[in-house]
């Protein structure tokens, strides 16, 4: 998996797959494509950091820790 830490947050929201890709305004299949080939559009990775509530840095394993809550 190249971003663990957008698994771990879609986890800790407790939100499944198709509802996150739903969120992105894509289908299931786009959001996996995206993920697993490295290659997920900035606008994508901005509305997942919103949702999350960390910074794109933090999703892309840049950054070891989000912000605390």
């Amino acid at each position: 998996m190249k971003y663990p830490n957008i698994e771990a947050e879609r986890a800790r929201l407790g939100i499944n797959k198709k509802t996150l890709a739903s969120e992105l305004g894509v289908s299931r299949k786009t959001l996996y494509n995206w993920v697993s080939s490295g290659n997920i559009p900035m606008a994508a990775l901005k509305q997942l950091s919103d949702l999350f509530g960390c910074s794109v840095d933090y999703l892309l394993g840049h950054t070891p820790c989000p912000p605390a809550s």
